[in-house]
């Protein structure tokens, strides 16, 4: 009675907090309303103006300069259809579905399986001299995304780039920068293309994927800030929301590397016939010994077994089945003697076998099987043969790949699952505290206004379950269904007990017979309390430390 006695008491005090705790959520409720009647200041956006050195600035607030800078691709892609060869995604300008800002527009990719491309020329081309290039934007994945990328290029300087209405897939760029996934392989490109100092070719070289997981981003359809930054030193930053999840050296941490070796294999090079690679070799000198019987079988009959008693030798195991009958279609002619199909003779059910009794077979003690000599070290083994390396007919060495194409225009040339991408306030510039600024001007007041507005129950159980709440509501059933169901068999079975109590007092005195059933009832009582908590109090820390930028 005195281990009943505890934990109902703990279940009643656990109770009397929920309700306290309620209580007192009620009663901020009413002070936080109070509050929120007198004047909030409201998150204001005014289209941001660059300072600084800037190279390309774009908000998309303006319409008409829209109109006037960005030029749709009508070109087709090569090697494909002409059915879906057309760049004919739909591009539109206009604001974000979820908390806009007034005033605040961005450019949409409202089309999803089609070829899409749109591109605007610097208002100066960008020359890799003793300046770092800092490219940052915004991606809003509105939809989410299942498949496809949210990258940008930017376009390299010559006469490919000279019309831009011809962009396409296969149009010359010096650096591609952006989000891409599909299925499961989640990327941050970036990748620039280097050109041969000796035979004047291009090569694309992909970075080093990141550390930092970056799949929120693709499934969270918050607004995202994408920020790379190379030096001429070159060395490479990528951030996202202003924080570092990748850097490293042009000449190190990409693929293939920038640099070739200065030695290769030599082609022409042959291995010698005589070369011999084994490391071990049969003993010349071991013999066979004289009582090896290398015809010797495995198994043997045993000889000490006996004919189990009862054993039906005279009986078959399978007989023609009785009670068969020919079909009366069956054509002699056509198919053949009919016979009845056999069946396990009856007779043999109760005996230990039936038929031709043999010994069972045993394991052959002078069983030694093929005869091989013994391995011992080859004495003319010479390695594993390698071709000789000679140098690079091809080999270069570039001390500076910072030193890139220049860059004339940036594009978005985009195949997608995913509808409704927004991209936003983009920016390149030498100067990585002029795109400090410009974030927040742009970035940090869409952050903020979303953690002002989305601190709603919902969006914090979205957040807290990795924003899945299917997968997590499967989990809470699975976990509740043998709770539950023990719980009904229980109930039914004090049920069933005659007596004159009422059967909440059967159920009582039942568990103090079984104390340990009230650990069932503090779970079926508990669970719901703790996700209930999880969800609704989580700590606002968190999205208070999600809405600040460092910069």
């Amino acid at each position: 009675m005195a281990v009943s006695q505890i934990v109902l008491t703990l279940v009643c005090v656990c109770a009397l907090l929920w309700t306290g705790s309620v209580a007192q959520d009620d009663e901020d409720v009413v002070v936080t309303t109070e509050e929120l009647e007198e004047p909030v200041e409201e998150v204001v956006y005014t289209s941001p103006t660059p300072s600084g050195n800037v190279y390309f600035a774009e908000h998309f607030d303006d319409l008409s300069n829209f109109k006037k800078k960005w030029i749709f691709s009508e070109a087709k892609k090569e090697g494909i259809d002409d059915d879906i060869a057309k760049y004919d995604g739909k591009w539109e300008v206009e604001s974000p579905q979820k908390n806009p800002l007034k005033g605040d527009l961005g450019l949409v990719l409202k089309s999803k399986a089609k070829h899409a491309a749109i591109s605007s020329r610097l208002d100066r081309p960008f020359s890799f001299a003793t300046k770092p290039l800092v490219v940052q934007y915004e991606v809003t994945l509105q939809e989410g995304q299942e498949c496809g990328g949210a990258y940008i290029k930017l376009l390299s300087l010559g006469k490919q780039t000279a019309d831009l209405r011809q962009f396409h897939d296969k149009t010359p760029y010096t650096i591609m920068f952006g989000p891409d996934k599909c299925g499961n392989d989640h990327k941050l490109h970036f990748i620039f293309r280097h050109k041969n100092p000796l035979n004047g070719t291009f090569t694309e070289k992909h970075c080093k994927k990141p550390k930092e997981r970056i799949e929120e981003p693709f499934k969270d359809k918050l607004p995202h800030l994408y920020t790379l930054i190379v030096r001429p030193d070159n060395t490479f930053t990528v951030q996202l929301d202003n924080k570092v999840i990748n850097e490293g050296s042009l000449l190190e941490d990409f693929t293939p590397p920038v640099n070739p070796p200065a030695e290769v294999d030599d082609v022409e090079d042959k291995k010698p016939a005589d070369w011999d690679e084994r490391e071990k070799i049969a003993d010349p000198d071991a013999r066979k010994p004289d009582d090896w019987d290398e015809d010797a079988p495995a198994t043997i009959p045993d000889e000490s077994a006996t004919r189990p008693d009862g054993w039906l030798e005279d009986e078959p195991e399978m007989i023609p089945d009785p009670n068969a009958e020919k079909p009366d279609d069956w054509d002699t002619d056509m198919d053949g003697e009919w016979e009845a199909p056999l069946i396990l003779n009856p007779r043999c059910e109760g005996a230990p076998g039936c038929g031709p009794w043999k010994s069972p077979m045993i394991n052959n003690p002078n069983y030694k099987g093929k005869w091989r000599a013994s391995l011992i070290d080859n004495p003319n083994y010479k390695g594993k043969w390698k071709p000789r390396r000679i140098p690079n007919p091809d080999f270069f060495e570039d001390k500076f790949p910072y030193k890139m194409a220049d860059i004339a225009a940036v594009g978005i040339e985009l195949w997608s699952m995913s509808d409704n991408i927004l991209f936003d306030n983009i920016i390149i510039t030498d100067d990585l505290s002029v795109a400090a600024r410009w974030a927040a001007d742009t970035f940090q007041i869409k952050r903020q206004k979303f953690d002002k507005d989305g601190d709603t129950l919902w969006d914090k159980m979205m957040k807290s379950m990795n924003y899945k709440p299917g997968w997590w509501a499967l989990y809470f059933l699975y976990c509740m269904v043998p709770v539950l169901g023990y719980g009904w068999y229980l109930w039914k079975r004090v049920a069933e007990v005659p007596t004159v109590e009422s059967l909440f007092t059967r159920l009582i005195n039942y568990t103090n017979e079984q104390p340990w059933l009230w650990a069932v009832y503090v779970v079926l009582i508990g669970l719901p309390i703790v996700l209930i908590l999880v969800f609704c109090c989580g700590s606002s820390s968190q999205t208070a430390e999600d809405g600040e930028i460092e910069v």
